[in-house]
């Protein structure tokens, strides 16, 4: 085991690794917390929902039947402060893994999930990873949402066989060989909107995020695409919280042009700050189109915004609208209903990113030959997904062995219609624009086994 973070150096190694890291959105204030979470018992009622209800008992192999044998413990590392809750995440996986552990288990195995929420403190964190795998003896790392934790501790989970499942922001978590997510990260997901303004009409793009380290490496992104398309594009970055959205969406506007676009690149709560304000100065038919990366994909934005905006707001969404009527999309909603209490955020793509996570996970579990789960088994389960289709992604997703992994590089595009969010483009690749993405389009062309529906593992549950 390596020493973390004794010495100036290795401090001054991570300092600079914080200020790499792209972070999308600062979601708002919830407060700041060292604890950890735990849990292998039921949830209690979840928030309704008009959709489909789903039959929870498909969450396992043996219906109604609790897991009682020796437990499978799994972590995760997850931001947690005021201004940045990404808690979600961890709390809807850990839904899917009650929900697991009511019908049957992974052979009788209940999964117990532990997550430590941090404070964007690369000791703290690093603290953490070690803790898991040490005191808490966690045999995988699945469910994590952090603003750096891939950065801080990618090498370390290296060291040990350990392939993560997150759902990623810094880079480390798309561009190293151990890290996997069910999204795409800003980056990619803010490549995407930009495509879908110019398939509007859009020749100008007015880009704004939230203002924190690592925007360049977002910002590099929608640069290169735009350059690619022919559209000029202007860069911007505003505080959050917001605190004068109209001077925000006037200057966005007056930047973009009567033939332009705005992007948006910030969580629900402050892109709708920029939007209504828009609404109330009469702007938002003073451009072409308006644009915003996943965060946006979200029933509570149509909500709040109103039939003013229906068609006008262009959202890439890395994931399937909530209501969607596919199998996993009423498990999905079912699981939500019954385990998912603690999710404060509701329906949405940070909710929709656990519950993928757990799926994966369980998947990679259930495929194990044998009762023998600990780090080199569990992971080498992990390592060997692909092919894992599911109707809340655009197509199959993958782990596999390749220098780093953007499986998921294939969006819709969705907008609001009467309150909703409903598909507005079918499923269209990320721009190879982006060099990352052209690399990862190079690695699936050369091994089609990694998107190619698989016939080999467990289904998921449906």
């Amino acid at each position: 085991m390596r020493k973390h973070l004794g010495s100036r150096k290795a401090r001054s190694v991570l300092t600079m690794l914080v200020l790499l890291v792209g972070l999308s959105v600062v979601v708002s204030a919830c407060g700041s917390s060292n604890k950890s979470s735990s849990s292998t018992s039921s949830g209690g009622g979840g928030s309704s929902t008009t959709a489909a209800a789903g039959d929870v008992t498909k969450c396992g192999t043996k219906p109604g039947v609790k897991a009682t044998g020796t437990p499978i413990k799994l972590g995760a590392i997850v931001t947690k402060q005021p201004g940045t809750d990404f808690t979600d995440g961890a709390q809807m996986a850990n839904a899917y893994f009650n929900c697991v552990n009511d019908n049957g288990g992974i052979n009788g195995h209940p999964i117990k999930y532990k997550w430590y929420e941090e404070q964007t403190n690369p000791a703290q964190i690093a603290g953490f990873a070690h803790k898991l795998i040490q005191t808490d003896k966690v045999v995988g790392i699945v469910g994590g949402f952090s603003i750096i934790e891939c950065a801080i501790d990618h090498k370390y989970w290296e060291s040990l066989g350990i392939y993560e499942i997150d759902a990623g922001i810094a880079p480390d978590c798309y561009g190293t060989p151990n890290s996997a997510a069910p999204n795409m990260g800003p980056r990619y997901s803010s490549d995407g909107a930009v495509q879908g303004v110019v398939r509007a009409g859009a020749n100008k793009i007015a880009f704004d995020q939230s203002n924190v380290p690592g925007t360049g490496y977002i910002a590099a992104g929608p640069t290169a695409v735009a350059k690619s398309l022919g559209v000029k594009i202007q860069q911007f970055k505003d505080n959050v919280p917001i605190q004068d959205a109209n001077s925000v969406a006037l200057k966005l506007v007056q930047a973009a042009g009567s033939n332009g676009a705005v992007v948006l690149n910030f969580t629900p709560p402050e892109a709708l700050k920029i939007l209504q304000a828009a609404q109330q100065q009469g702007l938002q038919d003073r451009v072409k189109a308006w644009g915003c990366s996943t965060p946006c994909n979200t029933d509570f934005v149509a909500k709040a915004l109103g039939q003013q905006w229906d068609g006008k707001l262009l959202v890439n969404a890395e994931l399937n609208v909530t209501d969607a009527p596919g199998p996993q999309s009423t498990l999905y909603r079912a699981v939500f209903n019954k385990y998912g209490s603690n999710v404060s955020g509701g329906l949405g793509s940070f909710s929709q990113m656990g519950f993928q996570m757990g799926q994966f996970v369980t998947q990679a579990l259930e495929s194990i030959k044998g009762s023998t789960y600990d780090i080199k088994t569990v992971n080498a389960a992990i390592k060997n997904l692909k092919g894992v289709k599911t109707d809340i992604l655009c197509r199959p997703w993958y782990y596999g062995t390749a220098p780093l992994h953007i499986p998921n590089n294939v969006d819709w595009t969705t907008t609001p219609k009467n309150g909703k969010m409903v598909i507005k483009d079918g499923c269209i690749p990320i721009a190879a624009a982006d060099p990352t993405i052209a690399q990862v389009r190079s690695i699936e062309q050369k091994n089609p086994s990694l998107t190619s529906p698989s016939t080999n593992l467990p289904p998921l549950g449906s």
